[in-house]
């Protein structure tokens, strides 16, 4: 697959070291005035996301769910679930979520949405309603840039050997399986791993552990470039906080951890290759705060994204589209449930 040649286009874009490519808006005072601006450049839009993998729009009349789902029909011809969920979200209903509702000091690292299912939204919108005082910012990161930061020997690793990811569902850390899964029956759960080629067994009273094998790097559908797309540090152990690890492994043990991470074959990752992996994504971070009506698009292919910690209210929405399978997107390794034991 050979990448595309993108065309020019006449958006204003403002470009800045360490900050997403942004958007300005005319003057639109009302959200009709908006829908038709965005109608006239959601071609350009959509060009101009696929060259950079995220774009922020700023200057938008958006101040309820409700405004901001009409503003994402404009731009999204087909929406996409959360599926195999791993954090909590509260629903605004329509199709539209808070983008988490983890707590404020908590960093969330970078990651490309639901990159261990068998399909995946292509895009996502995030939109502000409410700014934080300090911090909170949606951090994105081109992942072509991630990839090219990358030692050439991790690199190729993970392209023969793919990632595992191995999740522990308990009732008091973490989301419980009925949570995730959206159902409180085994039967139904055993068919979506079946279906979904992932490992499962149940474990106590009200556990559940999975174990799935998927591609670390893929190819976009559109462009054909080659990307780092996974959560192979994001859930690795050795993103956690050290005091963290410590109470985590005490309580559940070991091979019970919440998330765990390892190369396609079973072979654990060290802690110097996540810590590499890390300082890959911090190379591409940007981040610009948040104002009241901006909205976010991210490639979901060509960009992770993650949130600082933050201080002050923070009401920061998203939906998601473009369902893409991960098969359009030329995988190296054959996805497969992962081993038990």
């Amino acid at each position: 697959m050979n990448p595309v040649t993108l065309p020019a286009t006449e958006l204003p874009l403002l470009l800045e070291p360490g900050k997403p490519p942004v958007l300005p808006t005319p003057e639109l005072p009302d959200l009709f005035r908006a829908r038709a601006w965005l109608s006239e450049q959601r071609a350009a839009i959509r060009t101009e996301l696929l060259r950079h993998g995220h774009l922020l729009i700023r200057g938008l009349p958006i101040t309820r769910p409700e405004e901001f789902a009409e503003l994402r029909d404009i731009l999204v011809e087909r929406r996409a679930a959360y599926k195999e969920k791993a954090t909590p979200r509260s629903a605004y209903g329509d199709d539209v979520y808070s983008s988490t509702d983890l707590p404020p000091a908590q960093p969330i690292h970078l990651h490309n949405e639901n990159s261990y299912t068998l399909d995946f939204p292509g895009l996502l919108i995030f939109c502000c309603l409410e700014a934080p005082e300090k911090g909170g910012a949606t951090t994105v990161a081109d992942v072509r840039e991630v990839l090219a930061a990358l030692p050439d020997g991790l690199v190729e690793r993970f392209r023969e050997a793919g990632w595992l990811l191995t999740r522990n569902y308990h009732s008091h850390v973490g989301l419980p399986w009925p949570t995730a899964f959206a159902t409180d029956r085994r039967e139904a759960v055993e068919e979506y791993c079946a279906r979904n080629l992932i490992g499962f067994e149940w474990t106590g009273e009200s556990g559940l552990r999975t174990v799935q094998r998927r591609s670390a790097l893929v190819r976009h559908p559109v462009t054909g470039e080659e990307v780092w797309f996974n959560h192979a540090a994001f859930w690795s152990r050795w993103s956690l906080d050290e005091e963290v690890l410590d109470v985590l492994a005490m309580t559940y043990g070991e091979d019970g951890l919440p998330f765990d991470t390892a190369f396609g074959d079973g072979t654990g990752l060290t802690a110097e290759d996540v810590a590499t992996l890390n300082a890959a994504y911090d190379t591409a971070t940007r981040r610009e705060s948040w104002q009241p009506g901006d909205l976010m698009l991210v490639d979901n292919v060509l960009s992770a994204h993650g949130r600082d910690a933050y201080q002050g209210g923070r009401k920061i929405l998203v939906a998601m589209g473009e369902l893409v399978t991960l098969q359009e997107c030329a995988p190296t390794v054959r996805p497969a449930p992962g081993p038990l034991a």
